[in-house]
């Protein structure tokens, strides 16, 4: 397996940690891609694509699960990240 296999096995399984909770609200994550400079692309799927808390959800949970279960990631940026003011933006049922 070369480095940038096992890198992605890393980051899958510290995403494995973090998936039970977005499934609960109807959501998940995949990778995009991890970049030369060691960013992680992930795009959000489900209910996390539009729900307006997408924002605290990268930054609060999926970043920090990444980050501490693999230091060689240096940052994690959703390609899809909801605004919290886009007028298209939808809570999950189990947060309204």
């Amino acid at each position: 397996m070369n480095t940038q296999e096992s890198l992605l096995q890393k980051v899958e399984e510290a995403l494995n940690t973090i998936r039970p909770y977005l499934e609960a609200d109807a959501g998940n994550v995949s990778i995009v891609e991890i970049t030369e400079d060691k960013i992680l692309k992930i795009r959000l799927l489900g209910s996390c694509e539009s729900c307006p808390m997408s924002i605290m959800t990268l930054k609060a949970g999926i970043e920090q699960a990444v980050l501490k279960a693999v230091p060689e990631i240096i940052g994690v940026e959703a390609i899809n990240i909801t605004a919290i003011d886009d007028p298209h933006a939808v809570l999950p049922q189990n947060m309204k």
